[in-house]
C-alpha cells in the first residue's frame, strides 16, 4: 500500500473511529443533559483539569517517543507500561491527599469524596496506554472503533440508568468509571501484545529524553485548554461553569474529532517522510486544506443554527449556553491547525522549540485572561478568540521556517476556504432570522439552513475551483 493510499484509508477509518464513538457519546451526553442539572456539570467540569494532567503526564510524552521511534521493541514497550503503571497509581495517591483542597478551592465540600472515586479513572486508563499506542502506530483506527464505540455504550447505558436513579453528579462519575475499564478491558482482548518482567532503564532513558519535553509541553497545554473551567468555576457559579462546559464539549464534537482523526495518521505519516523535507511540505498543505475546507463550514453552520439546535437538543434550561457555544465554535475553526504545525515540530525532532513556544503562548495567554477577566465571562471568551489566531502565527512562523512553507503562503492558501465559508455562513444566519420571524419548528429551521448552507457551500467551492475540493476529489473519489 503506498502512503497517499495509507493515508487515505487511515483518515477515513480515523474519521469513523472518532466521529462514530464521539457521536454516541453525544446521544448520551445529551439524554444525561435532560436529565441532569447543569450544576452537576459543572462539578464535574471542575475535576476535567487534574484528570487531563494526569493523563497527560503518563501519555504526553513518552507514547509520542514510541510513535516516532521505528525499531521499537519489547523492552520499549514494557518499560513504558510499567513506568505508565507506577506513575498513575502515585498521582491518584496525589489527587487523593487533595482532594479536600480542591474541595476548598472550588468552595464545593461534595468535591472531595467525588474526586476520591472519580480519580481511579487515571490508573484505569494506565492498563491500555501501550496497547492503543500500538494500534495508532500500526494504523489500526477500525479495532479502535470496535473498542471504542462498546465502551462509550456500556458506560452511557449506566450513567442514564443511575441519572433516572436520581444519582445526580455520581450518574457521571461512575459512567466514566465504566467506560474506562471496558475500553482497558478490550484493548486487552483486541490487542495481542502482552508486558514481560522488563524495566530497561537505557530505554527509558532514550524516550525520557525525548517524552519529557512534550510532556512539559502538554501540561502546559492541558492548563490552558482548562484555566477557563478554572477562572469560571473559582469566580463564578457552577451553574455558570455548567453552560460554558455544555457549550464548550458540543463545540469540541467537531473540533477535537476532525482534529483528532487526523492528528492520528497526520503524526506517523509525516515520521515517515520526515527525510524529506519537500513531500513533507506538500503533504502538510493538503492536510492543512483539507481539514479546514471541511472543519470552517461545520463550526460557522453550527454557530448559525446554534438557537434552534440548543432549544431541540437541551430544552430551554440550557440556552445561556447558547452566545457561549457560538463564540466557541469561531475559536475552532483555526485549532486543528495549530497541531499540524505542531507535528512537524515533533517530526523533526524539535522538541526543545516546541516546549519554548508552548511557554511563550501560555505566558502571553495567561496575561491576557488576567487582563480581561474583569469583563465577565464574555470577556474571557472574546479574549480566547483573539488570541486564537495569535497562536497560529506564532506555532506556523517556526514550523514554516521548518519546511520553507512560510506563514505568507499559508495564509494565501487558506484565505479563500475561510472567505467561502464566511460569505455562505453570513447569508445563511440572515436566511436563520428569517425562519425565526416565521416561527418555523426548530428541526425544520436546523434541516432547512443546513441544506442550504451545504448546497451553497459546495455549488461556490466547484466554481471558484478550490483546490481542495480537487485534492479531494482525486484522493477520496479519485475523480
Amino acid at each position: 500500500m503506498s502512503l497517499k493510499e495509507k493515508a487515505v484509508s487511515g483518515i477515513l477509518w480515523s474519521l469513523w473511529q472518532q466521529f462514530s464513538g464521539k457521536l454516541v457519546g453525544f446521544g448520551i451526553s445529551i439524554t444525561l443533559a435532560r436529565i441532569l442539572e447543569p450544576a452537576e456539570f459543572g462539578l464535574i467540569a471542575m475535576l476535567s483539569l487534574f484528570i487531563a494532567i494526569g493523563n497527560t503526564l503518563l501519555d504526553g510524552g513518552l507514547t509520542t517517543s514510541l510513535i516516532r521511534t521505528t525499531d521499537a521493541d519489547q523492552r520499549d514497550y514494557s518499560t513504558i507500561f510499567y513506568f505508565n503503571l507506577i506513575g498513575s497509581t502515585i498521582l491518584y495517591a496525589l489527587l487523593f491527599l487533595a482532594a479536600p483542597f480542591i474541595a476548598d478551592f472550588y468552595k464545593q465540600p461534595l468535591l472531595s469524596s467525588v474526586v476520591k472515586v472519580y480519580g481511579l479513572i487515571l490508573i484505569i486508563n494506565a492498563f491500555f496506554g501501550v496497547q492503543s499506542t500500538l494500534l495508532i502506530k500500526d494504523m489500526k483506527f477500525k479495532q479502535q472503533t470496535n473498542i471504542q464505540i462498546p465502551a462509550a455504550i456500556g458506560g452511557g447505558i449506566l450513567g442514564i440508568v443511575l441519572a433516572k436513579m436520581g444519582y445526580g453528579v455520581w450518574s457521571l462519575v461512575w459512567m466514566g468509571l465504566c467506560t474506562s475499564f471496558l475500553a482497558t478491558a478490550m484493548h486487552w482482548i483486541y490487542s495481542s501484545w502482552r508486558p514481560a518482567l522488563i524495566f530497561d532503564k537505557a530505554c527509558f532513558k532514550k524516550h525520557f529524553n525525548f517524552g519529557y519535553k512534550m510532556t512539559l509541553s502538554g501540561i502546559l497545554d492541558t492548563l490552558y485548554q482548562n484555566i477557563y473551567l478554572i477562572i469560571i468555576g473559582k469566580y463564578f457559579s457552577a451553574v455558570q461553569l455548567g453552560f460554558y462546559a455544555r457549550a464548550d464539549s458540543i463545540s469540541q464534537l467537531p473540533i477535537s474529532n476532525i482534529s483528532a482523526a487526523i492528528n492520528k495518521v497526520a503524526y506517523p505519516m509525516f515520521a515517515e517522510i520526515s527525510d524529506d523535507v519537500a513531500q513533507l511540505k506538500n503533504v502538510y498543505k493538503k492536510l492543512m486544506q483539507q481539514v479546514l475546507f471541511w472543519n470552517a463550514p461545520i463550526l460557522i453552520f453550527l454557530c448559525v443554527a446554534a438557537d434552534p439546535l440548543f432549544h431541540f437538543l437541551l430544552t430551554d434550561k440550557w440556552m445561556p449556553s447558547v452566545p457561549y457555544f457560538q463564540i466557541l465554535c469561531i475559536c475552532g475553526i483555526m485549532y486543528p491547525l495549530h497541531a499540524y504545525n505542531l507535528n512537524v515540530l515533533k517530526v523533526l525532532g524539535k522538541s526543545a522549540l516546541f516546549l519554548k513556544l508552548e511557554i511563550v503562548k501560555k505566558v502571553l495567554s495567561v496575561v491576557g485572561i488576567l487582563s480581561f477577566i474583569s469583563f465577565g465571562i464574555y470577556g474571557l471568551l472574546y479574549f480566547q478568540l483573539f488570541f486564537n489566531f495569535v497562536a497560529y502565527y506564532i506555532n506556523s512562523f517556526y514550523s514554516g521556517k521548518l519546511i520553507f512553507y512560510p506563514v505568507k503562503e499559508q495564509i494565501e492558501d487558506i484565505l479563500p476556504i475561510l472567505a467561502l465559508a464566511g460569505i455562505v455562513g453570513l447569508a445563511c444566519y440572515f436566511l436563520d432570522m428569517l425562519l425565526a420571524h416565521l416561527f418555523v419548528p426548530d428541526l425544520l429551521r436546523i434541516a432547512i439552513i443546513g441544506i442550504s448552507y451545504a448546497g451553497f457551500y459546495y455549488a461556490f467551492s466547484l466554481l471558484a475551483k478550490l483546490t481542495a475540493i480537487r485534492d479531494f476529489k482525486q484522493l477520496i473519489l479519485k475523480k
